[in-house]
């Protein structure tokens, strides 16, 4: 009896542990606490009525304010003849919370990129 309570406890222990390390790998943020800007890579689409983003390893979508006034540019360039066509991009941003009014107001949250680092038509495998 007394052996099967040690067992018992143990594993509950165990459970507990194994949870929260799930939890906390589960909800690790790709932010930095000190709100310094981080490299997002993923898709982004820009057109007259959208400007977003969809990281490679998620499905979150984030608005996208261009700092850096070299994504949107670079994206013209490109010579779509349709626009929300989606590139990759890798980005150096800052999330913020989306405003409760206006263009962003449908997406959690906004990215700020204040530095563009890579922009290409080609998508890369496992990033779509």
């Amino acid at each position: 009896m007394i052996n099967n309570t040690r067992l018992q406890l143990a594993g509950f222990f165990i459970g507990t542990l194994l949870l929260s390390s799930i939890y906390a790998c589960k909800n690790k943020s790709t932010e930095n606490n000190n709100g310094e800007p981080v490299i997002y890579k993923g898709l982004y689409s820009y057109g007259p009525e959208v400007k977003s983003f969809k990281g490679c390893n998620n499905a979150h979508e984030f608005w996208v304010t261009d700092s850096s006034a070299r994504l949107e540019l670079q994206y013209t360039q490109l010579g779509f003849e349709k626009k929300d066509v989606p590139v990759y991009v890798e980005v150096e941003a800052k999330k913020v919370p989306s405003t409760k009014d206006g263009p962003d107001s449908g997406y959690d949250s906004t990215l700020i990129v204040t530095k563009l680092i890579k922009l290409t038509k080609d998508i890369p495998q496992g990033c779509n």
